[in-house]
């Protein structure tokens, strides 16, 4: 723990607050956990360990479950029936049902109005809450920092833990500051920032760090933006990223399910969490500087976030051996025109880009036009929340018009272990957050883009910015 005087990041702040045992030399910190969100793929070892032992919960109050990996995101049959793609994914679900049965834990089932991806969950209900620290068994838990919470992605034999404990044993990391100054171009998203940024930094810049991001470009983005921003730290290799709240955070969580109403706490919470920032002279591990200006509309070419580049660009000539396979993977050689790859399917949706604002921006691109005969397109809410309110706004009368799916809320062709995936040779446009060998399908080629250059190349069926719908002749 640092003097009590000295200047203090955010994260810093965060860190001492929750921590319960300062780490030894040979032993982590204890810190104490605020939120646990739980799905049913990397909990049921926890819920098994509780058992083992003996042990109750420690604070099933401050634990928050959904169902959103394993679920299909088509309708049930008449019978009601789940079209489940294996038994094994049911069995995932109904057992986290009853865990959460058995130990009291609050779960948004099938039926609720609430269930969605747990990172987009989570902050639509006001759970997720400026100055806490947040887990899951799941590694994109970063999103969460976008509230200036101090969010971690954890273990099976983590989950357990903090099940029992309420605690979590971390080293603590070393802190980074990433200040984009500037503002983004039009048709620059929080997306294409998230991708540049981590192509600067590279797959593992950000290991051993947490990342708190500034700066009049991080300012000017919205919560959803934010979100995306923070999801796609740990892609870089980094143990969280952070924005410090502002007027914008308060205004998002304001009258949302868990947050405290004006007159009855609102207005003490608000003034807490102004308050969580960095002081003017806080020391960082290392800082880096980005000009907003020079951001581009992005997407990847390889098998990693970090080989990205802007849309316009060549594929670039392979550093070492590692890209080079990727080169092969993908079927690129140097010098390709991105522009001239064909793309067979596009995926939006995923805890990174399945909110309204995203889904809004796909049906803008895809309003009164069709996508290429030869591209599937799945558009899936990140919530029942999101589908509702598109739904309301007629957006998924625009996705289905111009030849797309819509579909049921869940974590769909992100990880393909739904139903949701991508055949082997093809070629996706995903607004998700890995394109590793694989992920969304066997043999599958995953190019990660915005929502508005996924539906844009959904349109041309080949990769496309969005301005490109513009230029183009062959737009219908």
């Amino acid at each position: 723990m640092q003097p009590e005087n000295a200047p203090r990041s955010l994260f810093d702040k965060l860190w001492d607050a929750h921590l319960v045992q300062e780490q030894g030399e040979a032993t982590p910190a204890i810190i104490y956990v605020d939120l646990h969100l739980v799905h049913e793929v990397t909990s049921p070892q926890g819920f098994d360990v509780l058992r083992e032992k003996g042990a109750a919960m420690r604070r099933p109050d401050r634990t928050l479950a959904t169902l959103d990996h394993s679920t299909p995101t088509l309708p049930p049959a008449r019978d009601g029936s789940r079209p489940y793609i294996t038994e094994q994914a049911r069995r995932q679900v109904q057992t986290l049902r009853d865990n959460c049965r058995e130990f009291g834990i609050t779960l948004a089932d099938w039926d609720s109005p609430s269930r969605g991806i747990v990172h987009v969950m989570g902050p639509e209900l006001g759970a997720t809450q400026p100055g806490m620290t947040i887990v899951c068994g799941d590694s994109h838990t970063s999103t969460h920092g976008a509230f200036g919470a101090l969010a971690f992605g954890i273990g099976t034999t983590e989950v357990g833990h903090v099940l029992a404990t309420q605690c979590l044993l971390q080293n603590k990391p070393k802190s980074m500051r990433i200040n984009v100054s500037g503002c983004l171009a039009d048709g620059v998203t929080a997306k294409d920032l998230a991708l540049h940024i981590i192509n600067h930094l590279g797959m593992n810049g950000g290991t051993g760090f947490v990342i708190e991001y500034a700066g009049e470009a991080v300012r000017a983005l919205d919560m959803e933006g934010r979100m995306t921003l923070c999801n796609l730290t740990i892609e870089a290799g980094a143990r969280a990223g952070m924005i410090a709240p502002d007027s914008t955070t308060v205004e998002y969580l304001r009258g949302r399910a868990r947050v405290p109403i004006p007159g009855q706490g609102f207005g003490r919470a608000v003034a807490r969490w102004l308050q969580l920032r960095s002081d003017p002279d806080a020391a960082f591990d290392k800082e880096i500087e980005i000009d907003g200006a020079t951001v581009r509309p992005t997407i990847t070419y390889g098998t990693d976030p970090g080989m990205s580049i802007p849309i316009r660009e060549l594929v670039p000539a392979p550093a070492n051996a590692t890209q080079e396979k990727a080169l092969q993977y993908m079927g690129f050689e140097a010098g390709d025109a991105m522009t001239g790859r064909q793309v067979d399917v596009v995926f939006i949706g995923s805890c990174t880009n399945g909110r309204i604002s995203d889904l809004r921006t796909a049906a803008d691109v895809l309003r009164g036009r069709h996508i290429a005969d030869h591209v599937r397109m799945l558009v899936v809410p990140g919530s029942e929340s999101v589908r509702e309110q598109a739904e309301a706004e007629g957006l998924h009368e625009i996705v289905t018009a111009a030849g797309g799916e819509w579909r049921l809320p869940g974590c769909s062709m992100c990880i393909a272990m739904n139903g949701d995936v991508v055949p082997a040779g093809m070629t996706a446009v995903s607004t998700s957050n890995r394109n590793f060998e694989g992920r969304q399908g066997a043999g599958s080629r995953t190019l990660l883009a915005s929502p508005a250059t996924a539906a844009a190349s959904a349109v041309l069926g080949r990769v496309a910015r969005s301005a490109d719908l513009v230029t183009d002749p062959e737009v219908n």
